[in-house]
């Protein structure tokens, strides 16, 4: 009787479970992606809940956690681990700072038609206007005694007609500081432009 109690209660007893380690060898050992899933799935909380703190977006989060999951099957195998968790936690960090700064790069900001088409400026950086040359001839001149940011972000703008994001891509300077220096930059203009008509 004794007998069938311990049996009875070494059957019901729950399986041992794998550490960290133990099931990060398994995977490396063997291959199987089940060894690695059954791992990650423990940390699924932890990751998303970076993933959270660095994109604001819950469907981010999320999409950034199942992509995780497919990188983090051959970085494993590429990588010497002491401490899973801490390991996870700053890959995963990375991941979305790496997703953030590609989104900078492709940043589309919406074209405001009024904002070039009243304006003055544009109307006299239009090569085919030559009905007022001693304003067109003003322009030009105040545009070279701009600061080297504003004149180029005033030419990339409106003379090579590039938007905010385009400028960003191939100047380096952030957003912000583009929309600075146009403001910045059309102003001075217009003052200068006053100034020498």
């Amino acid at each position: 009787m004794l007998f069938y109690c311990i049996t009875v209660a070494f059957l019901r007893a729950k399986p041992v479970q794998m550490t960290d380690e133990e099931l990060l060898s398994s995977y490396r050992l063997t291959g199987k992606t089940d060894s690695f899933g059954r791992l990650y799935d423990r940390y699924i909380p932890l990751v998303y809940g970076v993933c959270l703190k660095y994109l604001q977006d819950a469907d981010d989060a999320q999409d950034a956690v199942m992509q995780l999951f497919e990188d983090l099957l051959t970085k494993v195998l590429q990588h010497e681990i002491k401490t899973f968790r801490t390991w996870l936690y700053t890959v995963s960090k990375n991941h979305c700072l790496q997703i953030l700064r590609e989104k900078e790069h492709t940043v589309q900001v919406e074209f405001q038609a009024d904002f070039m088409e009243s304006d003055e400026i544009l109307h006299l950086l239009d090569e085919d206007v030559a009905d007022d040359d001693e304003r067109v001839q003003a322009l030009h001149k105040c545009l070279e005694q701009l600061p080297d940011v504003q004149r180029i972000s005033i030419t990339l703008f409106f003379m090579d007609e590039l938007s905010y994001a385009e400028i960003v891509e191939s100047t380096g300077y952030s957003l912000k500081s583009v929309k600075s220096y146009l403001q910045n930059g059309k102003r001075n203009l217009k003052i200068c432009i006053e100034q020498n008509v």
